[in-house]
């Protein structure tokens, strides 16, 4: 029964706007608005996250935070467009998110998951990744590992940008591979950076080494970070804590910390 329910599934149609390139460009200059945003995944399932409300400015660091099942994850997806909201709306600049121009909106939004997947190639393929070699724009990988503080490394290694990773980037430290998908995520050229969960399997010397290289990177960027602890986003702008299907609190670290003691 699982297999033919596996076999269903990867039987569906791909959705219409899967490989469209977006028409023209969406204007985000300003703010992320959440209206009453709502999710529940049927209409007889509980509610995930339940009238939520927030206004994301452009180039500021916004933290959130809450145990796991809190809805922080979903909440994320559905500023990504991964998910459509059941109920309210994502308004970039007073245009609201929809099925046409969701794609232009994703175009500005680059993702760094926990666990980065490096392929058994070099450093400048695993940076731009995706791009046949030929396709690459080696300046921008460079430009992008500066900006990931992660150049330095790779410029003393004898092969430097050739350098092979390994399998799932075997040869390369946590904290390294971690830069490599923050570098990736800058060699897109997106303005919006969500770092989620990024930081939470490295040790503490690690993890700050990586948030510094975050917090260094250029105030035009809007940088997203999703962490368990508190202390891993105290330099945001803003951080909001998510629990319970809404919005617990939203300060600044001093703020929170306070409450926490």
């Amino acid at each position: 029964i699982s297999l033919i329910d596996v076999m269903d599934l990867l039987d569906q149609p791909l959705p219409g706007d899967t490989n469209k390139t977006p028409s023209s460009p969406m204007v985000f200059q300003q703010h992320i608005n959440l209206n009453n945003v709502s999710f529940r995944y049927a209409s007889d399932a509980p509610w995930v996250i339940k009238n939520i409300n927030l206004n994301l400015n452009k180039g500021s660091r916004i933290g959130f935070m809450g145990v796991t099942g809190s809805g922080k994850s979903t909440l994320i997806d559905i500023l990504m467009g991964l998910l459509p909201p059941t109920e309210g709306e994502i308004v970039i600049d007073g245009q609201a998110i929809t099925a046409e121009n969701r794609c232009a909106w994703q175009s500005h939004i680059a993702h760094v998951p926990q666990h980065i997947y490096l392929s058994d190639s070099t450093i400048e393929e695993n940076i731009a990744f995706g791009l046949p070699e030929d396709e690459i724009n080696f300046k921008r990988v460079q430009q992008a590992a500066r900006q990931a503080q992660i150049a330095g490394l790779i410029e003393s290694w004898p092969e430097q940008y050739q350098t092979f990773v390994g399998e799932r980037g075997i040869r390369l430290s946590g904290g390294q591979r971690q830069r490599i998908g923050i570098a990736r995520a800058l060699y897109k050229q997106a303005d919006v950076i969500i770092f989620d969960e990024a930081t939470s399997a490295l040790d503490n010397e690690t993890e700050l080494a990586v948030m510094e290289a975050i917090e260094s990177l250029g105030s035009e960027l809007t940088i997203l970070i999703i962490a368990h602890r508190l202390t891993t986003l105290k330099n945001c702008n803003q951080i909001i804590e998510v629990g319970n299907n809404s919005i617990l609190r939203v300060g600044k670290y001093d703020e929170l910390i306070d409450v926490a003691l």
